[in-house]
Protein backbone atom coordinates (compact mmCIF):
# COMPACT_ATOMS: atom_id res chain seq x y z
CA UNK A 1 0.00 0.00 0.00
CA UNK A 2 1.08 3.98 -0.75
CA UNK A 3 2.31 5.79 2.26
CA UNK A 4 2.27 2.65 4.53
CA UNK A 5 5.64 3.51 5.60
CA UNK A 6 4.97 6.97 6.62
CA UNK A 7 2.14 6.23 8.41
CA UNK A 8 3.81 3.82 10.24
CA UNK A 9 6.78 6.26 11.26
CA UNK A 10 4.41 9.02 12.06
CA UNK A 11 2.28 6.37 14.50
CA UNK A 12 6.20 5.59 15.99
CA UNK A 13 6.48 9.12 16.69
CA UNK A 14 3.20 10.06 18.21
CA UNK A 15 3.61 7.00 20.07
CA UNK A 16 6.89 8.70 21.82
CA UNK A 17 5.04 11.85 22.18
CA UNK A 18 2.42 10.14 24.42
CA UNK A 19 4.76 8.13 26.16
CA UNK A 20 7.29 10.78 26.59
CA UNK A 21 4.05 12.66 28.96
CA UNK A 22 3.49 9.52 31.35
CA UNK A 23 6.95 7.85 31.67
CA UNK A 24 9.57 10.38 32.84
CA UNK A 25 12.59 8.04 32.16
CA UNK A 26 11.23 8.39 28.29
CA UNK A 27 13.33 10.64 25.88
CA UNK A 28 14.55 12.90 28.42
CA UNK A 29 16.83 15.98 27.30
CA UNK A 30 20.03 16.57 28.91
CA UNK A 31 20.99 20.23 29.21
CA UNK A 32 24.76 19.42 28.38
CA UNK A 33 27.12 21.56 29.89
CA UNK A 34 25.20 23.05 32.75
CA UNK A 35 23.89 18.99 33.39
CA UNK A 36 26.11 15.95 32.45
CA UNK A 37 24.94 11.81 32.20
CA UNK A 38 26.89 9.79 33.97
CA UNK A 39 29.38 7.88 31.62
CA UNK A 40 29.46 3.72 31.78
CA UNK A 41 32.64 2.47 33.56
CA UNK A 42 33.55 0.59 30.05
CA UNK A 43 33.15 4.07 28.35
CA UNK A 44 36.79 4.25 26.38
CA UNK A 45 38.08 7.77 24.44
CA UNK A 46 41.76 8.46 24.49
CA UNK A 47 44.78 6.88 26.06
CA UNK A 48 46.66 8.22 28.83
CA UNK A 49 49.49 6.96 30.64
CA UNK A 50 49.60 5.75 34.03
CA UNK A 51 52.20 6.33 37.25
CA UNK A 52 52.32 4.85 40.34
CA UNK A 53 54.40 7.47 42.67
CA UNK A 54 53.32 10.68 43.60
CA UNK A 55 56.39 11.88 40.68
CA UNK A 56 54.66 11.70 37.10
CA UNK A 57 58.20 11.22 35.78
CA UNK A 58 59.72 8.48 38.07
CA UNK A 59 56.33 6.18 38.39
CA UNK A 60 55.75 5.97 34.61
CA UNK A 61 54.97 2.22 33.93
CA UNK A 62 56.05 2.40 30.26
CA UNK A 63 58.86 1.32 29.91
CA UNK A 64 59.00 2.34 26.23
CA UNK A 65 59.17 -1.25 24.66
CA UNK A 66 57.22 0.50 21.44
CA UNK A 67 54.75 -2.33 21.49
CA UNK A 68 52.04 0.01 21.44
CA UNK A 69 53.50 2.28 18.93
CA UNK A 70 53.98 -1.00 16.21
CA UNK A 71 50.12 -2.18 16.68
CA UNK A 72 49.16 1.34 16.50
CA UNK A 73 46.72 1.21 13.30
CA UNK A 74 46.82 4.61 12.53
CA UNK A 75 50.46 5.40 13.72
CA UNK A 76 49.26 8.12 16.22
CA UNK A 77 51.49 6.97 18.80
CA UNK A 78 55.31 8.15 18.86
CA UNK A 79 58.21 6.99 21.37
CA UNK A 80 61.59 7.80 21.82
CA UNK A 81 63.28 5.24 23.97
CA UNK A 82 65.76 6.95 26.89
CA UNK A 83 69.53 6.06 26.87
CA UNK A 84 69.96 5.54 30.50
CA UNK A 85 67.54 3.56 32.89
CA UNK A 86 65.78 4.67 36.00
CA UNK A 87 64.07 2.44 38.80
CA UNK A 88 60.55 1.40 36.98
CA UNK A 89 57.48 1.30 40.39
CA UNK A 90 58.59 -1.41 41.42
CA UNK A 91 62.98 -0.16 41.86
CA UNK A 92 63.92 -2.18 38.96
CA UNK A 93 66.01 -0.44 36.98
CA UNK A 94 64.09 -0.03 33.26
CA UNK A 95 63.95 1.84 30.04
CA UNK A 96 61.84 4.87 30.41
CA UNK A 97 60.28 6.99 27.38
CA UNK A 98 62.10 10.34 26.77
CA UNK A 99 59.61 11.15 24.33
CA UNK A 100 55.67 9.88 24.16
CA UNK A 101 53.22 11.57 21.75
CA UNK A 102 49.92 10.40 20.52
CA UNK A 103 48.71 12.44 18.02
CA UNK A 104 44.56 12.72 19.11
CA UNK A 105 43.60 14.23 15.71
CA UNK A 106 44.20 10.85 13.89
CA UNK A 107 43.76 8.28 17.32
CA UNK A 108 40.46 6.26 16.68
CA UNK A 109 40.01 5.06 20.04
CA UNK A 110 40.52 1.52 18.90
CA UNK A 111 42.33 0.43 22.25
CA UNK A 112 44.40 -1.84 21.21
CA UNK A 113 47.22 0.33 22.51
CA UNK A 114 46.15 -0.81 26.02
CA UNK A 115 45.59 -4.85 24.78
CA UNK A 116 48.68 -4.91 23.63
CA UNK A 117 51.16 -3.01 26.95
CA UNK A 118 52.57 -5.94 28.61
CA UNK A 119 52.84 -3.28 31.41
CA UNK A 120 49.73 -1.89 32.18
CA UNK A 121 51.11 1.42 31.21
CA UNK A 122 48.25 2.90 29.03
CA UNK A 123 44.52 2.96 29.72
CA UNK A 124 41.70 4.48 28.25
CA UNK A 125 40.45 8.09 29.58
CA UNK A 126 36.47 9.49 29.68
CA UNK A 127 37.47 12.69 28.91
CA UNK A 128 36.01 14.07 25.38
CA UNK A 129 36.22 17.49 25.39
CA UNK A 130 40.00 17.85 24.36
CA UNK A 131 39.12 20.84 21.51
CA UNK A 132 41.71 23.07 20.93
CA UNK A 133 42.10 26.68 19.32
CA UNK A 134 44.84 25.42 16.93
CA UNK A 135 44.82 22.67 14.49
CA UNK A 136 48.08 20.91 14.57
CA UNK A 137 50.50 21.10 17.22
CA UNK A 138 48.02 21.48 20.04
CA UNK A 139 46.22 18.34 19.08
CA UNK A 140 49.73 16.19 19.37
CA UNK A 141 49.43 15.33 23.41
CA UNK A 142 53.07 14.76 25.18
CA UNK A 143 53.91 12.60 28.25
CA UNK A 144 53.47 15.79 30.45
CA UNK A 145 49.63 15.83 29.04
CA UNK A 146 49.01 11.94 29.05
CA UNK A 147 50.53 10.72 32.64
CA UNK A 148 47.60 10.45 35.24
CA UNK A 149 48.15 8.84 38.53
CA UNK A 150 46.58 5.30 39.27
CA UNK A 151 44.43 7.15 41.94
CA UNK A 152 42.76 8.95 39.29
CA UNK A 153 42.43 5.30 37.44
CA UNK A 154 40.63 4.00 40.49
CA UNK A 155 37.96 7.16 39.83
CA UNK A 156 37.24 6.71 36.50
CA UNK A 157 37.71 2.50 36.28
CA UNK A 158 36.62 1.38 40.00
CA UNK A 159 36.72 -2.45 39.02
CA UNK A 160 38.97 -2.69 36.41
CA UNK A 161 42.02 -0.78 38.45
CA UNK A 162 41.05 -2.72 41.38
CA UNK A 163 42.06 -5.96 39.28
CA UNK A 164 44.81 -4.47 37.31
CA UNK A 165 46.39 -3.20 40.51
CA UNK A 166 45.62 -6.85 42.20
CA UNK A 167 47.23 -8.56 39.17
CA UNK A 168 50.48 -6.00 38.87
CA UNK A 169 50.77 -7.40 43.25
CA UNK A 170 50.41 -10.97 42.27
CA UNK A 171 53.16 -10.59 39.79
CA UNK A 172 55.94 -8.74 42.05
CA UNK A 173 54.74 -10.99 45.26
CA UNK A 174 55.43 -13.81 42.75
CA UNK A 175 58.93 -12.28 41.43
CA UNK A 176 59.96 -11.32 45.40
CA UNK A 177 60.38 -14.61 46.75
CA UNK A 178 62.77 -15.86 43.78
CA UNK A 179 64.96 -13.07 44.25
CA UNK A 180 64.98 -13.38 47.68
CA UNK A 181 65.96 -17.02 46.93
CA UNK A 182 68.62 -16.66 45.21
CA UNK A 183 70.34 -13.73 47.25
CA UNK A 184 70.40 -16.26 50.47
CA UNK A 185 72.69 -18.49 50.55
CA UNK A 186 71.58 -21.84 51.10
CA UNK A 187 72.91 -23.51 54.58
CA UNK A 188 74.63 -26.78 53.29
CA UNK A 189 77.20 -24.78 51.40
Amino acid sequence: MIGFGVLSGMAVTLRNFIGSYFEKDRLTTVQYPEERETLPENYRNFPFLVYDTDDAEAGLRCVACKICEKECPPQCIYIVKSEDKKPDYMAKPQFYPRIFDIDISVCMSCQICVEVCPFEAIKMDKVFELSRRQRFDALLMGKDELAKSNTYYHQIHPLEAAEVDANLAAAAAKKKPAVESKATPSANT
